[in-house]
């Protein structure tokens, strides 16, 4: 199966990943017009179990290193196995609860307080379990990060000035989320043989382990999920038969496509995990905040009528993302 060899490639991988997470929900908000978020959810979390299925039957089946996919999922311990599915599952209700969050408080409070736990809480919880780099460094860097996210909120809030918004129950949602998404690659990352050349007996490769994870998502969605629709925190309920009525070809593509993109990102993060470590490779996956702020300036044009001293945030905010990242990476050689 294909793995990296060294350290830069790791890194180069994490980038993807972060590209990948900061950008998958543009795709959302190609559909969100005339499809609700619950809906485009059921083809996002397809998209997730079709790609992992596809990278495990081929990258994942290639070369004489480690185990083959499918052998590699027959050999597996239930408790792996579970492990990686209860990543799944938390990791579902975490991104359903940070989205909900958004569509109450906006962007500019409820993204940055839910990835900012998440980014913080991931990477010590990562690092306590599998201690790689400097944790010093690491540690100041992903302190960078954080005051990236609180920069990028601060110009959200000066652009969404005078908008009426309700954000006390939103705050708690995305204090909510932000925990259980600092949890869910932990269980992913126990799920996976330290070594992936010669992966212990038991546990699972990176492909074997997301691929369980990605079924985690799909089979909690009928929970949490199902939930979002009858009961939705913000907007109308909508059932299962408006799946099928009101979704066209395009739009269950569109869905497909934004799960497909997710799941690179996360298989990318867990690949480069060995060399990494996976509180780095966590901790610049999740630097995706950044990325999504990107195409808000760049694409989407979200500050092009911004007041006064928006867009100097904007580039301090960047500027304390790029060091921040720096140091993130240098960490592993200190």
């Amino acid at each position: 199966m294909f793995i990296p060899e060294t350290y830069s490639l790791a890194v180069f991988l994490c980038v993807i990943t972060m590209i990948c997470w900061g950008s998958w929900a543009n795709t959302q908000k190609l559909s969100s017009k005339t499809w609700p978020f619950p809906l485009f959810y059921w083809d996002y979390s397809l998209g997730i179990i079709l790609l992992s299925l596809v990278f495990g039957l081929t990258l994942g089946s290639s070369g004489t290193a480690g185990r083959a996919f499918v052998d590699d999922l027959m050999q597996a311990e239930p408790d792996a196995i579970g492990s990686a599915f209860l990543g799944g599952v938390i990791f579902n209700l975490a991104n359903l609860l940070i989205v909900a969050a958004i569509d109450i408080a906006g962007m500019a409070v409820a993204f940055p307080v839910g990835i900012g736990i998440a980014l913080v809480l991931g990477v010590v919880v990562n690092y306590m379990a599998v201690p790689v780099g400097d944790p010093i460094i690491l540690f100041l860097g992903v302190g960078l990060v954080v005051v990236a996210i609180i920069l990028d909120a601060l110009a959200y809030r000066k652009l969404s000035k005078g908008k009426a918004q309700t954000p006390a129950k939103g705050i708690l949602l995305s204090v909510t989320g932000g925990i259980l998404m600092g949890f869910f690659y932990r269980f992913v990352a126990a799920s996976i043989s330290g070594d992936f050349s010669q992966p212990e007996p038991g546990l699972m490769t990176p492909y074997s382990a997301v691929f369980i994870f990605s079924l985690g998502i799909f089979a909690s969605n009928f929970l949490w999920n199902t939930f979002f629709m009858l009961k939705p925190f913000q907007g109308k309920p909508v059932s299962y038969s408006d799946y099928f009525k009101m979704g066209s070809p395009k739009l269950h593509l569109i869905g497909l496509l934004g799960g497909a993109i997710w799941c690179l990102g996360m298989l990318l993060s867990v690949i480069a995990g060995e060399k990494a470590g996976f509180a780095i490779s966590y901790g610049l996956g999740q630097g995706a905040t950044m990325v999504a702020a990107a195409w808000g300036v760049f694409i989407w044009k979200e500050f092009k009528d911004a007041p006064k001293g928006t867009n100097t945030l904007v580039l301090w905010m960047f500027v304390a993302f790029i060091a921040g990242l720096t140091l993130v990476i240098v960490s592993r050689f200190a």
